[in-house]
């Protein structure tokens, strides 16, 4: 296996998805000091459950960890696309097991979110080399407030730092398969990468796509509605209708069911946007229900249409 690098720049468990659906509306009343999200995720995640569904080749994906966990299995060991929660250590070891033979040797984070990277430090320990944009290496190194979740991510202690760090792309020979990383500037936070698996045809899009539901947007890891947008763009054009596509949470989907979830935020910013523009206030453009043709299919398992809503406005 090599290493290189071109320098620059089924749902979430329902648990989880419940719990998100509850904790989020909170913030929408200016921000107030709420029970955060993290720490009720964290204790359902302990004791929930890790199950693994295969692909296509060598690649599966880990659902239950937190975010979604793809593994591509080589002769060597395995490649991990995010790392999950580490409390649900145990469970991700023996679903590891099942994919494949031999140890973890490389851990690719797509952003720097807890659910996709508190893992980092037990595989470290474990010998896997630690990849991510460096904006991922410095928001994990700095700690972030998440003013959205009421909660401050503390920096991260060395072992759980990426050790390998890129701006734009980097490329990673592992077995028979060749794993392209891309960065994706700013949108769902500002240290978002994909990962493509080329003989498999597998996209990782990280939490750039929640598919079913409408997604967070954490405007404190710099963030924003119209960068989500052209993100999502970017993986759209980056596929083919034969590409299986991994979502950073919910099932594993397609070229088409991503087009259906931009199109989506398409409408919903646009219908934000103009009512913020007419001067309504953010409660006013709540009360029209801007989300109302999606929110029977996108709001009902984890954000709900008032919090989204709320996050389209920050951003318009």
């Amino acid at each position: 296996m090599t290493l290189s690098s071109t320098p620059s720049a089924c749902r979430p468990h329902t648990i989880v998805g419940l719990i998100l659906g509850s904790c989020f509306a909170l913030p929408l009343i200016a921000h107030a000091e709420v029970t955060s999200p993290v720490l009720t995720i964290n204790d359902e995640v302990g004791n929930g459950q890790v199950t693994v569904q295969k692909l296509r080749g060598n690649v599966s994906v880990l659902i239950g960890s937190g975010g979604n966990i793809s593994v591509l299995s080589g002769p060597d060991g395995k490649l991990l696309i995010d790392a999950g929660i580490a409390v649900a250590k145990s469970r991700i070891a023996t679903a590891l097991e099942t994919v494949g033979p031999g140890p973890v040797k490389y851990v690719i984070n797509t952003h720097y979110h807890w659910d996709h990277s508190d893992g980092n430090a037990w595989l470290h320990d474990a010998g896997a080399v630690i990849v991510a944009r460096d904006s991922t290496l410095a928001r994990l190194k700095e700690g972030t407030r998440v003013i959205d979740w009421s909660f401050t991510f503390q920096p991260v202690p060395a072992g759980g730092l990426p050790t390998v760090t890129f701006r734009s792309d980097k490329t990673i020979a592992f077995g028979d398969e060749t794993v392209v990383l891309k960065g994706r500037g700013t949108g769902h936070t500002d240290t978002d990468a994909t990962a493509y698996f080329q003989k498999a045809d597998i996209l990782a899009v990280g939490d750039i796509w929640w598919n079913g539901y409408y997604p967070f947007i954490d405007y404190s890891g710099g963030g924003g509605i119209d960068g989500v947008i052209r993100q999502v763009n970017e993986c759209i054009q980056a596929s083919t209708d034969h590409t299986i596509i991994v979502p950073g949470h919910g099932d594993v989907g397609s070229r088409q069911t991503l087009i259906e979830f931009r199109d989506m935020l398409v409408a919903i910013r646009n219908n934000v946007a103009k009512l913020k523009h007419e001067g309504k206030t953010l409660s006013e453009t709540v009360a029209t229900k801007p989300t109302a043709a999606y929110d029977a299919k996108f709001g009902q398992f984890l954000i709900n249409p008032a919090f989204f809503t709320h996050l389209v406005y920050m951003g318009v």
